[in-house]
């Protein structure tokens, strides 16, 4: 599958996170769409707002903000921003392939040193160790954490869930490395699958705590919108013996619906099995 690539051009670089499920103030995510190609992405339906699909658009129509690191450097330098700590990746990976070429993720890391604003980062590709110098620049100042997905620790499920991705063994070492370095580092277990991963949280933490991460979270996977129907596609093709189990886990955790929009329960899910995976974590 060829990938291509459209410049976009934002009004505004940061966007306000209002939700009392995140503890967040501002994302930013220099890309939009994502080609790792996470089958279970909540972030797939934003690309509808462009007028491309959900599926394999989102894997392969990327939208670029090639402006965003000099935006940032604007809008700090206006009078009317109050330093806030700003997440990376809240949409999509700030670190898939294409910036390895375009770098604007360490761009915009280096603006928010120059500036002394605070930031976090989430991702599952081994690139975010090419900018170990600015994040202990950064550390130096106590003004980043960086969290590493890690899904499960089966690379067979890897290779299908979240083709092109950085293997669990990689970001294990990227947890180790970057908590070597003394900078903060977390798991995200996420999202918890009923029947396909969620027997598979204390390994990921087992293994996570002795690479030296220092804290954990983990969220339950919710299809909202084209979401779906997509997940259930690749299910019924990637995994049919597991499909009712699946399907009726993601319902029974979500009160008979496979999606959820509910703040306080949409990311963890309720009911007898949300329970016993809360109690597991």
């Amino acid at each position: 599958m060829e990938t291509t690539y459209y410049e976009e051009q934002s009004r505004t670089i940061v966007n306000k996170i209002n939700s009392p499920d995140i503890p967040l103030s501002w994302s930013l995510n220099p890309y939009q769409g994502c080609e790792h190609g996470c089958i279970y992405c909540y972030a797939r339906n934003s690309h509808e707002y462009w007028g491309l699909g959900a599926g394999t658009d989102f894997e392969s129509k990327i939208l670029i903000k090639r402006q965003a690191p000099q935006m940032l450097r604007e809008l700090f330098s206006s009078k009317k921003w109050y330093p806030s700590p700003i997440s990376l990746s809240g949409n999509t990976d700030c670190y898939q392939p294409i910036e390895r070429k375009l770098e604007l993720t360490r761009s915009i890391l280096q603006v928010c040193l120059d500036y002394g604003n605070p930031v976090g980062i989430i991702t599952k590709n081994a690139l975010v160790l090419r900018d170990l110098d600015i994040l202990q620049e950064l550390n130096a100042k106590k003004l980043v954490s960086v969290y590493i997905s890690v899904t499960s620790m089966d690379e067979t499920l890897r290779r299908k869930l979240e083709p092109r991705t950085s293997t669990y063994s990689q970001r294990i070492s990227i947890i180790e490395q970057l908590s070597k370095a003394g900078i903060h580092c977390g798991v995200m277990n996420a999202p918890i699958i009923p029947g396909l991963n969620d027997t598979h949280m204390y390994e990921v933490l087992r293994q996570a705590s002795h690479a030296g991460a220092k804290s954990a979270g983990y969220t339950i996977v919710r299809l909202n919108g084209a979401i779906g129907g997509i997940f259930k596609d690749w299910l019924e093709k990637a995994y049919p013996e597991k499909l009712s189990k699946v399907w009726n886990g993601i319902q029974d955790i979500h009160g008979g619906s496979v999606a959820d929009s509910r703040f306080h329960t949409r990311m963890k899910g309720e009911g007898a099995f949300a329970d016993i995976i809360s109690q597991q974590f």
